[in-house]
């Protein structure tokens, strides 16, 4: 089980990492996970302004607040509570994210995952998901689902044509013994869950194989699980349930470009400087 940590990134955005730190570094095809939540606007109020990207994509998930994006391809639009932005980088893009509020709640998840070398240098493109288009799914077991990418609930999420097959799911659970959920995780797909609200129970009847996972912690799940959970400590739960088919390549990384060897990154520091990444 892996701890937030407090960071920032961007302009000096207040958020919480799971992924990507000192104690999980990667866990492929899965590179960073951040959470972002606060109602003081001096944690996001400066956002993230014009930054590059190369060889990876970025999901931005957003529960609460407004963010706008524009990038160097002339795409630009808002995010809002609910909403889903799937931006494969490939090639090279720049872009920025800033809030469009001055007060109140701002809250969501970004995570980046790897494209393997076929994929690096492919076109940019973006999937903007309204939360509308989002399917949701209430389960007999006292579950709800918001379903972004792969199949759960007997529905499919609007994002599509990615390489490694992902699964990303919004799981909120009813308090105590009412709220439930199941759900297979392909064999070979790497997976983790992340608790950002209440406490949930992880594992199967037997209790040696019971984990409590509280809220701001990620738990690396064992390749072909069926993951078995349930809200603990007597109040309701929501957690991320992600996953997807490990690349199984080197990993070169450096800040906003990954690639899979040094002389990838620096030819992507050096497009940058000369105005050719995007």
């Amino acid at each position: 089980m892996v701890p937030g940590q407090d960071t920032s990134d961007g302009a000096g955005v207040r958020l919480r990492r799971s992924l990507g730190g000192s104690q999980l570094n990667q866990l492929d095809p899965f590179l960073l996970l951040d959470e972002f939540k606060s109602d003081d606007s001096n944690d996001y109020i400066a956002g993230f302004p014009d930054h590059p990207h190369r060889g990876f994509e970025t999901v931005t998930y957003m529960l609460a607040g407004v963010m706008r994006h524009k990038d160097s391809r002339g795409n630009e639009g808002e995010l809002t509570g609910g909403g889903v932005q799937w931006m494969t980088a490939g090639r090279g893009i720049i872009h920025s994210e800033m809030p469009r509020q001055t007060d109140g709640l701002m809250w969501g998840f970004q995570l980046w995952v790897n494209l393997p070398a076929s994929d690096k240098m492919r076109e940019p493109r973006y999937q903007d998901i309204a939360a509308d288009d989002v399917p949701e799914v209430v389960t007999g077991d006292g579950g709800r689902l918001r379903v972004v990418a792969g199949e759960a609930g007997g529905v499919s999420g609007p994002v599509t044509g990615i390489v490694t097959r992902p699964l990303y799911v919004d799981v909120a659970l009813e308090d105590g013994e009412g709220g439930r959920f199941s759900q297979p995780v392909p064999l070979g797909h790497n997976a983790f869950v992340y608790v950002f609200e209440g406490e949930v129970e992880l594992g199967a009847d037997a209790e040696s194989d019971r984990q409590i996972v509280s809220s701001g912690h990620l738990a690396v799940l064992e390749d072909g699980d069926e993951v078995q959970a349930r809200s603990a400590g007597g109040e309701p739960a929501r957690f991320l349930l992600v996953a997807a088919k490990p690349i199984g390549e080197p990993v070169a990384r450096y800040g906003p470009f990954v690639m899979n060897t040094r002389e990838e990154i620096a030819q992507a520091v050096e497009d940058f400087k000369e105005g050719r990444l995007a």
